[in-house]
Formats: structure tokens, C-alpha cells, sequence
């Protein structure tokens, strides 16, 4: 079931959306800064903008989500499913990305510097 919630520019920081369903769901420019979104469904999301500095997604599904210019800067991404993502002009840096699925990911103009 999809949610197709608009929570563009929704203040989700600290939020506890572990397991959520937040498959096609629309946060542009929203704060999940520090959030905790482990084992969250947010396949095909608009992520575009969005602040997930410090989040937990471990585990989360994002496939096919658009994170264009999302800050994901120190992000536990460890065992996500990120296929077929827009990561382009994200930053990355110092993201954790242990055993993340990437296939098919665009990450053009990504700042992919620190811990993987």
C-alpha cells in the first residue's frame, strides 16, 4: 500500500519513523535530521533537498527514490536498498553505506567523501 503523503518541507527531525511507509511519499526540502527511519518502506519518495544529516536508514527501502541534493552527511545507510535512486548532487559525506544496495543508482556530482 502507498502512502503518497505531502510532507514537503514537514520538521521530522528526532522523529521516530522506524518501520514507516513512506513509499511514494513527497518530503522535498523536509528536516529528518537525526531521524530514525530503520527498516522504513520509501520506495519512489521525493527526497529532493531533504535534510538526513545524522539520520538512521538502516535497512530502509528507497529504491527508485529521487534524493537529488539531499544531505545524507553522516547517515547510517548501512544495508539499505537504494536501487535505481537519484543521488545526483547529494552529499554523502561521511555516510555509512555498509552493504547498501546501489545498482543502477545515478551519482553524478555526488560528494562521496568519507566512510562508505
Amino acid at each position: 500500500m502507498k502512502s503518497f503523503a505531502n510532507l514537503n518541507g514537514a520538521n521530522l527531525s528526532d522523529a521516530n519513523l522506524n518501520g514507516a511507509n513512506l513509499s511514494d511519499a513527497n518530503l522535498t526540502g523536509a528536516n529528518l535530521i537525526e531521524a530514525s527511519l530503520t527498516s522504513a518502506k520509501a520506495g519512489a519518495a521525493i527526497l529532493t533537498g531533504a535534510f538526513l544529516i545524522a539520520a538512521h536508514l538502516d535497512g530502509a527501502q528507497l529504491d527508485g527514490s529521487n534524493l537529488e541534493g539531499a544531505d545524507v552527511e553522516g547517515a547510517n545507510l548501512s544495508k539499505a536498498g537504494l536501487a535505481s535512486c537519484d543521488l545526483r548532487e547529494a552529499n554523502r559525506s561521511g555516510a555509512g553505506l555498509m552493504q547498501a544496495y546501489l545498482g543502477s543508482t545515478d551519482l553524478r556530482g555526488a560528494n562521496l567523501t568519507g566512510p562508505t
